[in-house]
């Protein structure tokens, strides 16, 4: 199904055309005067130096051509030469009915699907998920929605933190405090314990203690340092409590997602990519790739285009070590292997730029990803607290993200029971559902790439651009079709008829369900779920003034009535299917 502007635009172009005229003037564009016109198209200003007409000649010629048109109900020249245009009610109407029609609401599946591999989320093993986690894991799980959506086969991968010196330092605390534990005895030989000598309360104790230690103890720090080496290496008791540690953090870690409504198809980590380090590295010296640079191997990948100074970026330590360069650049060869993919999307703090900059022309340079495979880096912001500085707990410390979903779940709910008219079991439901909405909203409808201020009582009011007030937007919908169903029982929406629109309110909701299509394909090309935030706002408005205009189930007459429960019940599963989208759903009622 075509968007409705490139319907008005294949009209314009035929115009144009029978007016004389290079059709290729004939772009249409929403207007950016409401108040006057629709849709506006300045094709006339472009022509003139062209044909050496005034542009208001070339525009008269133009709404001359168009004539009688069932599509318009006004197309006006305007001085200089801007073309004005107001669309037709019956076009809208049958539009939106069309759309009505349609599961996908006329948004076709991209003719080229492409295989997407999205990594988000970065969570590191043995510590707790913290409001710094919060956004790679909320928009990037967005982002793979919208991909999904358009018709491409995504792969979200977590990207677990699960091999560097912070295993060392958790066994070497572990071997202080428990050193009766098998995994220390080197002459024992038998099986290991199925079940882990910690509980994940214990583990997230654990690696703050053992980091701090290791910071004012050499000693200790250089037992965890050969810990992690041994680990490395295979060495088999070690091995066996890094898989105690991986099972009980993840299990965890699936748990605080899952609160967030964030899911992953792969759980992988850098441990994953660790065994295609060594081969890639002989490939990088086979390929002349290494040079040495202060006992470091080094990649070279400054361009002459620069116009700043970038690194070389070092895939070796002079200990032979790998850094997150290499972890990362090995993760594509493995990616490579598995998936060979036509695009790979990494989300993470913006001022970690330069690093993927150097990771991506490595990848390049070497081959490991040709170049039709496109590799975008989408930096976010920080998310700040009122005094502009980085999201803090009232004492000063990094907030962990469960007691934050908890803050905000609170707020909502002593607001629920301001107007108390639910039991408080439902009252808490409600709260983790819409808390979530207020939640993911407050960041999503932000742009990635901007700092933004965390404000729970801004974000979880009922009222202007939040998350609540879209849910409160659908379940006001949802109670208006549920009365209209309990007054007609054998009514069914497929067979009702959205009509040509009466009045300016009930047109202006029909065209903001006409762009659901563009907004979708704009979103998915972009990687920008704060479109689909700002769209919804603008249907739940538009919706929110046809309600207080209209007296929907008081109408007399029984056809436009149900014209009105189609219209608005469209405009629900719109809003459902972008709030999906966004990662949250609504209540049925609040």
């Amino acid at each position: 199904m075509k968007e409705i502007i490139e319907l008005i635009t294949e009209k314009f172009e035929e115009v144009f055309d029978k007016a004389g005229y290079d059709k290729k003037y004939a772009k249409i564009s929403v207007s950016n005067r409401p108040d006057l016109c629709e849709f506006q198209c300045n094709g006339a200003m472009a022509a003139a130096k062209q044909y050496k007409k005034a542009p208001i000649m070339i525009a008269n010629d133009i709404v001359a051509a168009i004539g009688e048109c069932e599509m318009f109900e006004e197309v006006t020249a305007v001085a200089p030469g801007f073309i004005n245009i107001n669309l037709s009610g019956r076009f809208v109407s049958d539009y939106v009915e069309k759309m009505s029609e349609d599961e996908r609401f006329g948004y076709d599946k991209c003719e080229n699907p492409e295989t997407i591999v999205i990594d988000y989320g970065g969570a590191n093993v043995a510590k707790p998920l913290h409001v710094g986690h919060l956004r790679s894991a909320v928009i990037g799980e967005s982002i793979k929605r919208i991909l999904k959506y358009a018709g491409n086969n995504v792969i979200g991968d977590v990207h677990l933190g699960d091999w560097g010196l912070q295993m060392g330092l958790i066994i070497t605390e572990l071997k202080e405090r428990k050193p009766e534990l098998v995994y220390f005895d080197e002459n024992y030989d038998g099986e290991y314990p199925k079940e882990a000598p910690f509980t994940i309360s214990e583990l997230e104790e654990i690696y703050p203690c053992a980091n701090a230690k290791s910071k004012e103890n050499a000693e200790f720090k250089e037992q965890a340092h050969l810990a992690t080496l041994k680990l490395q290496k295979g060495y088999k008791p070690y091995r066996a409590l890094w898989n105690h540690i991986l099972n009980v953090s993840v299990t965890d870690l699936k748990k605080n997602y899952g609160n967030l409504n964030v899911e992953f198809d792969l759980w992988k980590g850098e441990s994953d990519a660790d065994p295609y380090i060594p081969q890639m590295i002989e490939d990088f010296k086979e390929k002349g790739l290494l040079h040495e640079s202060q006992g470091a191997m080094v990649v070279d990948v400054a361009e002459e285009t620069d116009t700043k100074e970038i690194p070389p970026c070092i895939v070796q330590k002079s200990d032979g070590a790998a850094l997150y360069a290499t972890s990362d650049l090995a993760t594509l060869v493995q990616r490579k292997q598995d998936f060979n993919p036509d695009m790979v999307v990494y989300l993470a703090d913006k001022r970690q730029e330069m690093h993927f900059t150097q990771v991506f022309r490595v990848a390049k340079k070497a081959g490991i990803m040709d170049e039709r495979t496109k590799l975008i880096f989408n930096g976010f912001g920080t998310m700040n607290g009122k005094d502009g500085k980085p999201f803090k707990t009232r004492d000063g410390g990094v907030m962990r993200l469960e007691n934050l979903i908890s803050e905000i779940n609170d707020s909502v709910y002593n607001k629920i029971m301001e107007n108390r008219s639910v039991s408080e079991e439902e009252a808490r439901q409600t709260a983790k559902t819409v808390g979530l909405s207020a939640l993911k909203y407050g960041d999503l409808s932000n742009q990635a790439g901007k700092d933004y201020v965390f404000d729970i009582e801004r974000f979880a009011s009922f009222e202007g651009n939040t998350g609540p007030y879209i849910l409160y937007t659908i379940v006001r919908i949802k109670s208006i079709i549920n009365k209209y169903m309990e007054m007609n029982k054998d009514a069914e929406l497929d067979k009702m008829q959205i009509l040509e629109p009466l009045g300016a309110s009930e047109k202006e909701l029909m065209l903001k369900i006409c762009s659901f299509k563009d907004v979708m394909r704009v979103a998915a090309q972009e990687l920008a779920p704060h479109k689909i935030c700002a769209y919804i706002y603008e249907v739940s408005n538009a919706f929110n003034k046809f309600y207080h205009d209209t007296k929907i189930l008081s109408e007399e007459d029984e056809n436009r009535k149900s014209s009105y429960i189609k219209l608005i019940n469209v405009t629900k599963d719109i809003l459902e299917k972008c709030i999906d989208l966004l990662g949250f759903e609504a209540p049925d009622r609040m």
